[in-house]
C-alpha cells in the first residue's frame, strides 16, 4: 500500500478502526466534519465518537460525490475538516476539496474502503488528503483488516502509538472463527442453505440488522455522545457486522489477508472488466433528461473519475456498479431469486435517518434522496449474472431525477 500510495502506511484491525484514529488526529473537540449522507451509517457513528459533529453535504445524484459547489460559503467557512466517501469506488472531486480545505487550513480526509483501485485527477484516491483509510474487506476479499495513510511520513510513530493505546487484545476465539468462515461460508453455498444460515445467525445475534439502517436509539446515542470522544461508550453501533474491528490481528489473520493482498491486481482487473460490462446497459444512467446533461457537464457520473475534467480512458475498478431501476425492490427480488444478494444500500440518507439532533441537515438534500431511493449496487464480478435477470425480469431504467440543478463544476 506504500509502494501504490506513495505515503506512510499504518496496518490497522479494520477500515472504521483507522478513521476513529485520524479523526482524534486531525480534528478539534467539538470540530465539524463535512460528509456524505450516503454512507454507511457506521462511518456516521465514528464521527460522532471521536467527539465530532457530522455535516452532510448535498451530492451528485449520479454517483453520490460531494457537490463542491453546493455547499454553501458560510458553511465551508464553519467546518473542522471534509471526510470523503468515494462511494462504491467512484471518486470525490479529491483535486477541488483539497484546493477547498488547503484554502481553509482544514484537513482533507478520505475513505477509499471501496476504492482501493480508484483514481482521479491522475493520482489514487486516498494520496490526495492528509490522511485516508482503506478496508481490505472489500476489494481484497479478507474479511479483516485495513490501512491507514498518512501524507506527513513523520506522524507514522505517532499514530502507531494512538493505534497502540486503542487496540483491544486479540482473542483465540476470534482468530479461530476467522479461520473457518471462509470453509463454513462455502458450505452454505454449496448447499444451497442460506436462508437457513441467515436465520441460525439471527438467533445467535449475529446479524444485527433487520432494515437497512441499524436501529438509532437515540436516547442511548444521546449518552454515548456526551461521553464523546470514547470509543468504548459508542462499541453497540461502530460493531455492527464487524465485531473484531479494534482487536489485535493474530498471525492466522495477518497470513489470509497477505495471501489475499498478493492478488489484488486481478480482482481490480477483473472489477474493472465488469465495471465497463454494466456500465454498458441501459441500467447505467437514468432515463433522458436533466441527470444525463448533469454527468456530461461534470466529467464524473458513475464510473467516471470525479473533478478531473473528463471520463478515463477505461472505466474505474468498481467494488459495486450503482445501476439506476424504477422499481428497486423488484429488482433485489429477482436477483435473490437467483443467488444473487444485493448489500450496501444507503438508504434513507444520514441526515433524513438521524435528523438534526445528530447531524447538520444538507443545504440540498434532493440528490441523496433520489440516489439512495434508485440505485442498485451490484457486483461488477457477477456482471454477465445480473445483466441476464434483470433482462429476464423487465426491470425499466428509472427515470431521471427531476427539479434538480445541474451539477457545476
Amino acid at each position: 500500500m506504500r509502494g501504490r500510495l506513495g505515503r506512510e502506511c499504518v496496518y490497522v484491525p479494520s477500515c472504521r478502526f483507522g478513521l476513529f484514529v485520524a479523526l482524534r488526529h486531525w480534528c478539534p473537540p467539538g470540530g465539524r466534519v463535512l460528509m456524505s449522507p450516503v454512507n454507511d451509517d457506521v462511518i456516521f457513528f465514528v464521527v460522532l465518537a471521536a467527539g465530532l459533529r457530522p455535516v452532510q453535504a448535498p451530492l451528485n445524484p449520479l454517483d453520490a460525490s460531494i457537490d463542491v459547489d453546493a455547499v454553501p460559503d458560510e458553511l465551508w467557512g464553519s467546518l473542522s475538516a471534509v471526510l470523503t466517501t468515494n462511494l462504491y469506488g467512484n471518486p470525490d472531486d479529491a483535486p477541488r476539496l483539497r484546493a477547498k480545505c488547503d484554502a481553509l487550513r482544514i484537513p482533507l480526509l478520505e475513505d477509499g474502503a471501496h476504492a482501493i483501485g480508484s483514481e482521479v485527477g491522475g493520482r489514487p484516491v486516498g494520496s490526495w488528503g492528509d490522511a485516508s483509510v482503506f478496508s481490505l474487506s472489500k476489494h481484497v476479499g479478507a474479511k479483516a483488516g485495513g490501512f491507514l495513510s498518512c501524507a506527513d511520513p513523520g506522524l507514522r510513530e505517532a499514530l502507531e502509538k494512538t493505534c497502540e493505546d486503542l487496540l483491544l487484545p486479540g482473542r483465540l476465539t476470534a482468530e479461530l472463527a476467522y479461520t473457518v468462515r471462509p470453509y463454513a461460508e462455502a458450505a452454505v453455498r454449496g448447499l444451497r442453505l442460506r436462508r437457513a444460515a441467515w436465520a441460525a445467525m439471527r438467533m445467535l445475534g449475529l446479524m444485527e440488522r433487520e432494515e437497512i439502517r441499524m436501529p438509532l436509539r437515540a436516547e442511548d446515542l444521546g449518552r454515548a455522545v456526551g461521553a464523546a470522544p470514547d470509543l468504548t461508550a459508542s462499541d453497540s453501533w461502530v460493531r455492527v457486522d464487524l465485531h473484531d474491528y479494534r482487536l489485535r490481528s493474530g498471525g492466522l489473520r495477518l497470513s489470509r489477508i497477505g495471501r489475499k493482498l498478493d492478488h489484488l491486481d486481478e480482482v481490480l482487473a477483473a472489477c474493472r472488466a465488469g465495471t465497463e460490462r454494466l456500465l454498458s446497459t441501459r441500467w447505467a444512467r437514468p432515463g433522458p433528461g436533466r441527470a444525463g446533461e448533469m454527468g456530461e457537464a461534470s466529467g464524473a457520473g458513475v464510473g467516471g473519475a470525479g473533478g478531473s475534467g473528463a471520463r478515463p480512458a477505461v472505466a474505474q475498478p468498481l467494488f459495486r456498479v450503482p445501476l439506476f431501476v424504477a422499481d428497486r425492490d423488484a429488482a433485489i427480488a429477482a436477483l435473490a431469486r437467483r443467488g444473487i444478494v444485493v448489500g450496501y444500500l444507503y438508504d434513507p440518507p444520514l441526515d433524513d435517518y438521524a435528523g438534526a439532533g445528530f447531524t447538520d441537515l444538507s443545504p440540498d438534500p434532493d440528490g441523496a434522496r433520489w440516489f439512495a431511493r434508485h440505485a442498485l449496487p451490484v457486483d461488477p464480478l457477477r456482471a454477465r449474472q445480473v445483466i441476464d435477470v434483470l433482462e429476464e425480469s423487465g426491470a425499466r431504467p428509472a427515470e431521471a431525477p427531476g427539479g434538480l440543478e445541474p451539477t457545476r463544476g
